[in-house]
């Protein structure tokens, strides 16, 4: 008998078990058009779902429209939204992309939409851009630093010159997948973690 059979007191159904998995969602940083960050997500959550350890999700911030922080009521449906759906994820996968040198516009305002739905979870990035999107993850993780997000040690790198077609369409190396089961344990495992403390 497993750990879920016993807290339930006998056999689990398919429901429960997933009732009782973490929410990991895996956010797009990019809205501009011609984006390639979906085409990312949805490799990194093709990998996340043959796992079978939590319900992986693709959370777009194009979705929610959201406006510049601080320049409206703070009334607009999209903010309650973005909030509802930060609230109902354990933990986070960010596709990051490099721009300047740093993270886009967009996505730093979806960050600063919200706050308390932010803290004591965990997160990893899978990011791109001529030096692999490194350069945008060091900034990310002061940032979530400060919004108590926990984010994890291994960070798949991808380069726009070796895996991706013409800039534009994704083919990442197979070197990767290590990498990104890697980064996904490290998120699950604190994720798990952090849960016991929101109580």
């Amino acid at each position: 008998m497993g750990f879920l059979d016993k807290l339930f007191g006998g056999s689990t159904t398919e429901e429960e078990k997933t009732m009782t998995k973490l929410n990991i969602g895996i956010i797009l940083g990019s809205t501009r058009q011609g984006r390639v960050s979906p085409q990312v997500g949805e490799w990194v959550k093709g990998i996340a779902d043959k796992r079978g350890d939590a319900n992986y999700e693709i959370v777009d911030i194009l979705d929610f429209n959201l406006p510049f922080v601080f320049t409206t009521a703070g009334d607009e449906p999209g903010i309650k939204a973005w909030s509802e759906k930060l609230s109902s994820l354990d933990g986070f996968v960010f596709i990051v992309q490099e721009y300047n040198h740093s993270i886009t516009g967009a996505l730093k305002n979806a960050l600063d939409s919200a706050r308390d739905e932010w803290n004591n979870k965990a997160a990893g990035f899978v990011s791109y851009g001529s030096t692999g999107g490194a350069r945008a993850v060091e900034h990310l993780r002061g940032i979530l630093g400060e919004l108590l997000v926990a984010d994890v040690r291994v960070h798949p790198t991808l380069s726009l010159f070796t895996d991706f077609e013409n800039g534009s369409i994704f083919k990442p190396a197979e070197l990767h997948l290590d990498n990104v089961n890697g980064m996904l344990d490290q998120v699950i495992a604190w994720s798990t973690a952090l849960k016991t403390i929101r109580g």
